[in-house]
């Protein structure tokens, strides 16, 4: 789950504590994340034409239960849902509830799993049934970027490295990174310091440290990269409703580079978390 972003992110930074975690801490926050990432597997088979994003809610909170966690988001800040369902041109943050599911759609889920104290944080966008070729074309280079801000984290990189990277390839692709959302700490608790924008100059900002943990996601659109929020309070839109695409994972810095505590058993197969090519 993003978080809004300050202005001045990288100036303001300097001035912020950021929680570095010890190896015990980083295994409890990967336990919750192995977790979340079965939950987001089971979630992305569940995903049919048809299927309301209530019903997939209510299958998630089911599932997390099942294994000892606790859906973060639910009641976060007065968010309603166990999930975050998202379709087509809203970025983040869709209530779940009557939404039917629809072939040709991009459907944006994004889970917390909290488990004895820590937190993880997740996300992916899934395809429903034949997809066009923009959207195809969307949904690779989003998780592409997000896997190229992960290869950042590592001892002695500096935080807009992370920024950088995602930019670069979602620019270099012709899309746009959403500017005013972004990436965050995560661990002891849902969101913590640093802000992590998707945008940025390299070599700016905190050097990265052994035992920082970030959720990094890139949310990314097709037109431009502005959005508004629906009146709902919560589900944020592209602002010329272009198609939006959300990936995210939570990283910890270690000695030996990034680690991925949220990695998905499709992208270790290569089956949902791998390129997608069916196309309408």
């Amino acid at each position: 789950m993003r978080s809004l972003a300050r202005s001045a992110t990288f100036c303001t930074a300097w001035l912020l504590v950021i929680v570095r975690k010890s190896a015990a801490e980083i295994a409890k926050i990967a336990a919750a994340g192995r977790i979340l990432a079965d939950c987001l597997d089971m979630l992305a088979e569940a995903v049919k034409p048809g299927v309301t994003t209530l019903a997939l809610d209510r299958l998630a909170e089911k599932f997390i239960r099942s294994r000892g966690g606790v859906p973060t988001f639910k009641g976060y800040r007065g968010f309603p849902g166990s999930i975050c369902a998202s379709p087509n041109d809203m970025v983040v943050h869709g209530i779940p509830g009557s939404y039917e599911v629809r072939d040709g759609d991009l459907l944006s889920l994004d889970v917390g799993v909290t488990l004895h104290g820590y937190v993880a944080d997740s996300a992916l966008t899934v395809p429903v049934g034949a997809v066009s070729d923009q959207a195809l074309a969307l949904l690779n280079v989003t998780r592409a970027s997000l896997e190229a801000g992960i290869a950042e984290c590592r001892p002695g990189h500096r935080l807009g490295d992370i920024s950088h990277a995602v930019q670069e390839v979602v620019e270099n692709a012709g899309f746009s990174v959403v500017r005013s959302l972004v990436g965050h700490g995560v661990g002891r608790v849902m969101h913590e310091e640093p802000q992590i924008p998707n945008y940025g100059e390299a070599g700016r900002g905190p050097r990265l440290e052994v035992g920082m943990v970030f959720a990094i996601e890139p949310m990314v659109n097709v037109g431009t990269w502005d959005v508004y929020v629906a009146d709902d309070g919560w589900s944020i839109f592209s602002a010329d409703h272009s198609l939006s695409a959300h990936f995210e994972h939570t990283v910890a810095i270690t000695e030996q580079g990034p680690r991925v505590l949220t990695r998905r058993r499709s992208e270790e197969e290569g089956v949902a978390g791998g390129a997608v090519g069916a196309t309408a």
